[in-house]
């Protein structure tokens, strides 16, 4: 079957221009002037990937990215947009969005950054994961996005889960952060590797006893990280 492409997009010869072209990639693209008629074409349902400006008439992309997250859906939304500042960029990404991509923009590199998305989804997705996974003070199970802990069950960000779960498919062994950013994030979403680290702090958090001492997710020091689910093992910090 075709994977749907939702372009949400008020700019008419952008957006034909899009439908025409990720036909011809073998996509089905459904178009949308507004933010109003994206969110309907969304709740009909079968969106694979949603293609959103962020500057649009009536509500913004930023706004139908957080009600579109606010229902559980997580369908990979991809911005487009005309700013370059980089707190406008990491906006898009901290409302919930998976990729943008700055216009104007060469169509090579829209259909990479969708090839690359639709690469993670199909990982993320693959059915040899477990569904959850004992690590430290915390029971996380894979598929809910939830870490259950003696102080409740909290709610997981799609990054978090998708660092566990690479980590895990790599126990014992170091993963450096430019891999990581790759499969979790894909290329060009965000200038450093600091935003791992900042993922792999919350994470700690979560499931160290002492996050400070961490005893399973260790740095492997010049490389990443890496993941191991026996305590006994000594620190490596």
């Amino acid at each position: 079957m075709k994977r749907r492409i939702l372009v949400v997009e008020d700019d008419a010869h952008l957006a034909d221009g899009l439908q025409i072209n990720l036909d011809l990639e073998g996509y089905e693209p459904l178009l949308a002037a507004s933010a109003e008629v994206g969110l309907d074409l969304w709740k009909r349902g079968g969106v694979d990937l949603i293609l959103l400006d962020v500057m649009l008439p009536g509500m913004d992309g930023y706004e139908l990215c957080k009600l579109i997250r606010r229902e559980g859906d997580r369908v990979p939304i991809l911005f487009l947009t005309a700013r370059s500042a980089g707190q406008d960029r990491i906006r898009g990404l901290d409302e919930g969005g998976d990729d943008y991509i700055t216009k104007p923009f060469e169509l090579n590199e829209l259909l990479a950054r969708i090839k690359s998305i639709f690469r993670r989804q199909d990982w993320f997705r693959g059915q040899e994961a477990p569904e959850t996974l004992v690590i430290g003070k915390a029971s996380v199970n894979l598929r809910a996005f939830q870490a259950t802990t003696s102080e409740g069950v909290v709610d997981l960000k799609e990054k978090e889960v998708m660092i566990l779960r690479l980590l895990k498919e790599h126990e014992g062994e170091p993963v450096d952060r430019e891999t990581i950013l790759d499969r979790v994030w894909g290329f060009g979403a965000y200038p450093t590797t600091r935003t791992v680290d900042n993922f792999i702090l919350a994470l700690r958090k979560l499931i160290e006893q002492d996050p400070k001492q961490p005893k399973h997710i260790l740095t492997v020091h010049g490389v990443g990280y890496r993941l191991t689910t026996h305590p006994e093992e000594p620190v490596q910090e």
